[in-house]
């Protein structure tokens, strides 16, 4: 483990490789699973604030569900998701782009029709952080799913943390993130001793 700040990070997101593989996966992510994406309290007002923007990239089951049990609901473990479609399929805020599930969330950032590009969690996929009283657990989480982006990220060399440091700089910050490429490099130097 890494303590940096308020966070323990596992060693696994500098050891383990990762690069998505949408062509192989599909985005199974988005659709497989119990629950939908889970949210910080403060993305629930986000998305709330944002949907009617998002709204013409969903689908009419997404909207039909979206309609039917909101457009944040928490699920069974008292955290706060996204829904899904008829509450058992993938999340009511993917769309399907030759046979890949995108989120309609980045679709409408990445169109200039909103400012936040998805949920946090999402963002930071296969990383997730469990809160602590006095600090954040961040974890990678290890899903069959991934199997091809992990066969990817070891062809490419990418470690997990590399593959999301987009997300980590916007959850933790810049020099939170340059801390962590310290440790890495730390650790690999050690390695090699």
């Amino acid at each position: 483990m890494i303590a940096i700040d308020k966070t323990l990070v596992s060693d696994d997101l500098l050891e383990k490789k990762f690069v998505c593989a949408l062509d192989k996966c599909k985005g199974a992510c988005c659709v497989a699973g119990d629950s939908g994406a889970p949210l910080d309290w403060e993305e629930t007002s986000i998305i709330e604030n944002v949907y009617e923007e998002v709204k013409p990239y969903m689908t009419d089951e997404g909207i039909k569900s979206v309609d039917t049990y909101g457009k944040w609901l928490i699920d069974s473990d008292g955290d706060f998701v996204t829904p899904l479609i008829d509450g058992v399929k993938q999340c009511a805020f993917v769309f399907f782009e030759k046979g890949i599930a995108k989120c309609a969330f980045e679709k409408a950032y990445y169109d200039g029709k909103i400012k936040w590009k998805k949920p946090i969690s999402c963002h930071l996929y296969p990383v997730r952080i469990t809160k602590h009283e006095n600090y954040d657990a961040v974890n990678y989480n290890k899903w069959e799913v991934c199997s091809p982006a992990c066969a990817n990220g070891e062809a490419l060399g990418v470690s997990v943390f590399e593959f999301v440091k987009e997300a980590l700089i916007r959850k933790y910050g810049e020099e939170w993130y340059k801390q962590l490429e310290g440790a890495a490099i730390f650790k690999l130097a050690e390695a090699e001793k």
